[in-house]
């Protein structure tokens, strides 16, 4: 029961992702921005949304035992960034596979990519450096979360500044098909796109939150710990299903949007919820949290590297793929 429950509510995100990023094509084509700033901001942000309820709804409403709470919500916190580093960039491979072979190539927009991933970097150095931070020191452990929600928010101002040169440099953001409202007759207006946005993010807060209930009954049967569901269950559950976003865009050739729904996710998931975590939660290095926090730091810089000499083969992003796994047998052992 728990695993047909399961497969309904994927299917539900499944129907919701196609709805949001059709809207969120016309959205961005409407607005006349780059396909960066959609899918890094726009894109990463509206899907990041319902697992960023599970640690805030484990930190703030979650059981009567602080620690099981303290520990789903550092689990949720910190597992989101090891997903997307790792395991969610590695599918975009199995994507394009067919097409552009194991040593084709990635064209996502350079610039763009690489601020996301050097702003990730930073941010994620302080969300590292406060793990050894004693709990009682609160004022520097405030300071650090502080510093973390401004680095979000110069980086909301990078973003947008670049929009208007990439736009002129041809990276504006495009609708290839009509808008699934419009064929139902409604007129092509801002409000109609608006109302299918809504429309498939509460399809995807929905589903996701339904898909969350059912993984934590599952691990229940499973047996497993409230640090690792968070780490590695959660995760699968909220990431996983709603980054379908990328394997659309880039089956479509839409590198840009594809790389930059995950690397915004990257940056949004790596300032302003580990702020929260070293300012609310004991945030010490466990074994299973320190090691998933230097795998999330060495594919992201795997990945930086490989964006620094110039190209971005289709092999490159497995390696990620193998960092996740490497993470799930030290975990699970």
């Amino acid at each position: 029961m728990i695993f047909a429950e399961l497969f309904l509510f994927l299917i539900v995100i499944l129907i919701a992702t196609e709805v949001f990023t059709n809207a969120l094509e016309h959205l961005g084509e409407k607005l006349g921005i780059s396909e960066g700033v959609t899918g890094s901001l726009f894109a990463a942000v509206g899907t990041a949304l319902p697992e960023t309820f599970v640690p805030l709804l484990a930190l703030m409403a979650g059981t009567n035992d602080v620690h099981v709470n303290e520990e789903i919500g550092v689990g949720a916190i910190l597992g989101a960034p090891l997903m997307l580093s790792t395991l969610s960039i590695s599918l975009l491979a199995f994507a394009v596979l067919k097409n552009r072979k194991a040593h084709g190539h990635f064209h996502p927009e350079k610039t763009g990519l690489k601020r996301d991933l050097d702003f990730f970097i930073v941010a994620f150095g302080f969300a590292t450096l406060a793990l050894f931070v004693p709990h009682e020191v609160k004022a520097v452990r405030y300071a650090i979360g502080f510093v973390m929600v401004m680095i979000y928010f110069i980086y909301i101002m990078l973003t947008l500044r670049a929009s208007k040169n990439l736009v002129a440099d041809g990276h504006a953001t495009e609708a290839e098909s009509p808008m699934f409202l419009c064929r139902l007759g409604l007129p092509n207006l801002m409000v109609v796109v608006m109302g299918q946005l809504l429309i498939g993010l509460a399809l995807l807060i929905g589903g996701a939150k339904g898909f969350i209930s059912g993984i934590q009954g599952a691990s229940e049967l499973l047996g497993i710990t409230p640090l690792l569901l968070s780490l590695l269950v959660i995760p699968i559950a909220t990431e996983l299903p709603e980054k379908v976003n990328s394997i659309l865009w880039v089956r479509k050739g839409k590198d840009t949007l594809a790389f930059g729904n995950i690397t915004g996710a990257l940056v949004f998931q790596g300032t302003l919820l580990p702020a929260i975590g070293i300012m609310l939660t004991p945030w010490v290095p466990q074994k299973e949290v320190f090691a998933g926090v230097v795998i999330t730091l060495l594919g992201v810089l795997w990945l930086r590297w490989m964006i620094s000499r110039g190209q971005l083969r289709v092999w490159h992003v497995w390696v990620n793929g193998l960092m996740y796994l490497a993470y799930l047998a030290f975990a699970l052992s």
